[in-house]
């Protein structure tokens, strides 16, 4: 059996059918990620990326729609699937606005639903399926391993602790683009209060420093909204 690329994230709270759904996706040569909660399908997504998302409407702590709208700040391309019982039109075109490429209701055949999630992800990416995760971003002269924590710009290699990471991490996929402060900290932080928004402030200054080696790459403050990384 010929193995795909194709990292897939489902976020499904029952167990039975998340069981069937992930099998089934592995057999087709899928990765898969099977969380069972809105906030840790977050998470989830942004330590490790992923090529496709299938999200179940009613989850808890977070539900699909909820989940769907953080996803985007995080990546406004990743193909979603909306997975639920739900048939009313409302909440179809509630996903939809959140960001759904696809609607599957409950019950559906597995040949069905493998059908569509191979569509979606042609439909997505120009060659038919994706190369699979990124864990090492370019930044200007900079070579950031987000998987190592390392940073480096010619021979000069530096080791980032895991929160430097992840915020460098959170800076680049929105570069060129403002970064509201409240999403930094609920996804890195977990809370936006006063206490975690100073230790954001650390952290800002710290990967200033890191970066000061190329003009070209900077992190701007954006008053009262939060920060925006300049890669030019």
């Amino acid at each position: 059996m010929s193995k795909t690329k194709a990292s897939i994230l489902l976020v499904e709270d029952d167990q039975n059918l998340g069981f069937v759904v992930r099998d089934v996706l592995q057999l087709k040569g899928y990765e898969v990620d099977w969380q069972k909660d809105g906030t840790m399908g977050i998470k989830s997504f942004f330590e490790k990326g992923f090529d496709l998302c299938i999200l179940d409407v009613m989850l808890p702590n977070k539900d699909g729609f909820t989940v769907a709208t953080e996803l985007r700040e995080l990546d406004k391309d990743i193909p979603i699937i909306f997975l639920t019982a739900k048939t009313m039109q409302d909440d179809r075109i509630k996903g939809y606005k959140a960001g759904a490429d696809d609607y599957i209701t409950k019950p559906f055949s597995t040949e069905e639903f493998l059908l569509r999630v191979e569509a979606v992800l042609k439909r997505c990416f120009d060659n038919g399926l994706p190369t699979g995760r990124k864990d090492v971003f370019n930044i200007g002269k900079y070579v950031f391993d987000y998987t190592n924590q390392t940073l480096k710009i010619e021979k000069n290699e530096r080791t980032l602790t895991k929160r430097e990471a992840d915020v460098l991490k959170l800076l680049f996929i929105n570069r060129n683009e403002v970064l509201a402060r409240e999403t930094a900290l609920r996804l890195i932080w977990g809370s936006d209060d006063y206490f975690t928004g100073r230790s954001m402030d650390v952290f800002i200054t710290r990967l200033r420093k890191y970066l000061k080696d190329d003009p070209e790459v900077t992190i701007d403050n954006v008053h009262g909204v939060g920060f925006k990384m300049v890669v030019r």
